[in-house]
């Protein structure tokens, strides 16, 4: 049943299979937003790495201006996965069937609010693009500590390195030869196949999120983060309304 099924793909019992089809749904989100953000603002917003990189090249090139919008992402990231967890751990200290839902609701109704403000980014640029980049900064930081935080950091979602690395180390097993039999050689090197097929999947739907955000950016503007929020929302609605329920009828039977 479809609601089970939401249930347990976002509520707070958690198993392997619920947390890889979260990734699944959750990179792709990633992806698309990224790569439509990229087209709203010419900037990649889901990686921590190229902005740090690029804050350090100005600051040494006297670019302060570029330097401190530079921060202001990084900032923004920080305080997403900040707020995310702070909103994680009050749900489980409240018992909440949402505790991990709730994070990605919000994510959902914040990807909305990027969609509205695509409509002023024109007349209003000097204001509205580096709130634009702040926002989707902030939405990934977000993501990105509710996955670590529910797979215990064992899946990442708004940036493919980790993963790549990941495939890459899988693969090293995978293809390693091993011609010593002898007892002092130590044990097999056998490849995990099960997180190199995750890992290769997160990459990949990364990158069709990718090609779906960019498109559909292309053809339909802002509008196309409508279909990622509710998305979001769809995934993240049962386990909130269960917590809805629950408060209602514990406020009536008082």
């Amino acid at each position: 049943m479809m609601r089970n099924y939401l249930r347990r793909l976002t509520g707070r019992v958690r198993s392997d299979p619920a947390d890889r089809h979260l990734a699944y749904i959750l990179t792709f989100v990633a992806g698309a937003a990224n790569a439509g953000g990229f087209l709203a603002v010419q900037q990649y917003t889901s990686h921590m790495s190229g902005i740090v990189s690029a804050m350090a090249d100005s600051f040494a090139l006297g670019d302060v201006k570029f330097a401190l919008s530079g921060l202001a992402a990084f900032a923004s990231f920080v305080t997403g996965a900040a707020v995310s967890a702070i909103l994680v751990n009050w749900g489980r200290r409240q018992s909440l069937q949402s505790e991990y839902a709730f994070p990605i609701m919000i994510e959902a109704a914040l990807l909305l609010c990027f969609g509205l403000m695509g409509s002023n980014l024109s007349q209003h640029e000097w204001l509205f693009v580096p709130a634009t980049v702040m926002l989707l900064c902030f939405i990934m930081g977000l993501q990105n500590a509710v996955i670590t935080k529910l797979s215990n950091a064992r899946i990442r979602t708004t940036h493919v390195t980790g993963m790549t690395t990941d495939m890459g180390i899988e693969l090293g097993k995978l293809f390693y030869w091993n011609i010593a039999r002898s007892d002092t050689a130590g044990p097999m090197v056998r490849a995990d196949r099960a997180k190199l097929k995750v890992h290769s999947s997160l990459v990949f739907l990364f990158f069709a999120g990718g090609i779906v955000g960019a498109v559909g950016f292309r053809f339909a503007g802002f509008g196309a983060t409508i279909f990622l929020a509710l998305v979001l929302l769809v995934a993240a609605a049962v386990p909130f309304f269960d917590d809805v329920k629950t408060t209602l009828s514990k406020t009536l039977a008082r």
